[in-house]
């Protein structure tokens, strides 16, 4: 049937992939709210044709901004789940503003909201909180991190949505979870970088530092995709939706868990020691003579002595009382460092890395953004990409972990309620009714 017909993205615009152009998912040309039953096996069915994607013909309505709940649904769109962001009109997600760095766009808008269709509704109206309860009905997840306690306010809590909609899924993101005494205190990344202690074992001895990426949101983000697709693997056996509570605070805690048990029973954290690990040595950075850097790091024994023997040309100190263990090489780290570097200073970095491949050291460069963008790995793999934005195309990155079964999406970054007027008119609304939606909005017919 007509409804489950490929066909462009709005504009014209196509999709490219690995260098070609990809072939779009069904799932943006089916009526929302009747992908269900019998009609939804049929569009799967005519998927496996073709190159069927673990999400396809899953639909995920997402009330989001800023970076984890974006971060979760674009991963959710990578494996070919229908994403529709709700957004407010005019300005949308806040995160559109917070650079202008790609073509005059988000930087972070950019990275973590291709693949997605963006639906603008002011949601104090009455009209827009209908048109999203439609929408709801044809959807299998709802994601949302709203500020503390607005989706419950607005009715959009699981406990006021279970009756309606048994089997869709409620993720709410959050900074510190929906109970507890810090429930309704507002939550960013800096702000759970410190409160999970990150902070206190990142930097220098001197200056505490934070990450330079946003990790709080990023590891909530991870957490909530993961646990969606728990949920609706639970879901095909149980036929049941359930809710998700997510906080920032516990998935940021999790990854602190070494320096938890390092801790452990009160017992001194791990030092801040800048680039450098805390309690394994020699592992972090060296200065070679041409004033290059090399990232190096031993993991056992059998390491230290090919590094002592090969890399140092200095067998002896691989039996020396100082060093001769990694607590040891750790308690007496400047003193080894002295040694080190008195041998890279005579000479350059691409020889300190010719004699550390030689011996098998790990080792690696240490790259800036400059570096990243043209690594010569990322591009032996053919892991980039070319993907529409509104102010033209830009290059993406495939997403980690090549799967020889489908191909990622990788499709355009919307605008500002590029496809409220599509999704609405999905809905069975009239154009009128679609205007005067717009009109109340204060924002055009996309």
């Amino acid at each position: 049937p007509e409804s489950l017909r490929a066909f462009p993205l709005e504009g014209g615009r196509q999709p490219r992939c690995g260098g070609g152009p990809c072939l779009l998912s069904l799932a943006w040309s089916a009526p929302v709210g009747r992908v269900v039953g019998f009609a939804k096996v049929q569009w799967i069915s005519k998927m496996k044709k073709q190159s069927l994607r673990p999400l396809d013909g899953t639909t995920v309505v997402s009330l989001e901004h800023a970076v984890a709940a974006p971060f979760c649904t674009r991963q959710l769109a990578d494996l070919g789940a229908r994403v529709i962001k709700v957004e407010r009109p005019g300005s949308g997600d806040f995160a559109r503003g917070y650079d202008q760095r790609v073509q005059g766009q988000s930087s972070h808008f950019t990275w973590i909201n291709r693949s997605k269709q963006s639906l603008a509704l002011d949601l104090k109206q009455d009209e827009a909180m209908q048109a999203l309860l439609q929408l709801l009905e044809g959807a299998d997840v709802l994601v949302q991190n709203l500020a503390p306690g607005a989706a419950a306010r607005m009715g959009l809590s699981y406990a006021a949505l279970r009756e309606r909609f048994p089997r869709l899924i409620v993720c709410d993101i959050s900074g510190y979870g929906a109970d507890g005494p810090y429930r309704d205190k507002k939550a960013y990344d800096l702000l759970i970088q410190s409160e999970a202690g990150f902070l206190s074992v990142t930097g220098t001895p001197e200056v505490p530092s934070k990450a330079g990426i946003s990790v709080a949101d990023i590891a909530a983000g991870m957490y909530a995709y993961t646990n969606i697709l728990s949920a609706l693997l639970l879901r095909g056996r149980t036929g049941e939706g359930s809710h998700i509570d997510v906080s920032m605070l516990e998935a940021l805690g999790e990854w602190m868990g070494y320096p938890m048990y390092y801790a452990f029973d009160g017992a001194p954290p791990p030092p801040r020691t800048g680039a450098s690990h805390a309690s394994i040595y020699p592992y972090g950075p060296f200065e070679a003579g041409d004033g290059g850097t090399v990232m190096l790091g031993l993991q056992n024994e059998r390491e230290w002595k090919l590094f002592c023997e090969q890399v140092l040309l200095q067998p002896a100190l691989a039996t020396d009382a100082r060093f001769d263990s990694n607590a040891r090489r750790n308690a007496n780290r400047e003193e080894l460092r002295a040694l080190i570097l008195g041998v890279f200073n005579a000479l350059d970095a691409a020889q300190v890395v010719q004699r550390l491949d030689a011996a098998g050291i790990a080792n690696a460069r240490v790259n800036d953004m400059a570096g990243l963008w043209a690594h010569p790995q990322r591009a032996a793999r053919q892991r980039w990409c070319s993907v529409d934005t509104p102010a033209g195309p830009v290059q993406a990155l495939l997403p980690p972990g090549a799967n020889s079964a489908f191909d990622y999406r990788m499709e355009a970054v919307p605008g500002v309620g590029e496809h409220s007027a599509a999704i609405l008119a999905e809905l069975g609304w009239s154009a009128e009714r679609i205007q005067a939606l717009c009109t109340q909005s204060g924002k055009p017919t996309p």
